[in-house]
């Protein structure tokens, strides 16, 4: 299993339930180990996950759910 990180940018103005609702439908995914929004850059989410069993693109399309310009930076 290979674990990778990626970094996600979300627009700052989301509300804490918005970015609950992301953490817990990302961290649903076959795959996803971790996701986290930083504590101190309320717009940037990490996500720790195996590429072999979920793409990139499928986890910023769900993130893309709440904020349509989100965009994946990588790590």
């Amino acid at each position: 299993m290979n674990i990778v990180d990626i970094l996600f940018h979300v627009h700052p103005d989301l509300s804490e339930e918005q970015r609950a609702s992301i953490e817990e439908t990302v961290s649903a995914n076959n795959g996803v180990m971790t996701v986290n929004f930083s504590e101190k850059h309320i717009h940037e989410l990490t996500v720790s996950y195996d590429p072999d069993a979920i793409k990139s693109e499928t986890i910023l399309e769900q993130i893309r759910e709440w904020d349509k310009d989100a965009m994946m930076v990588g790590l």
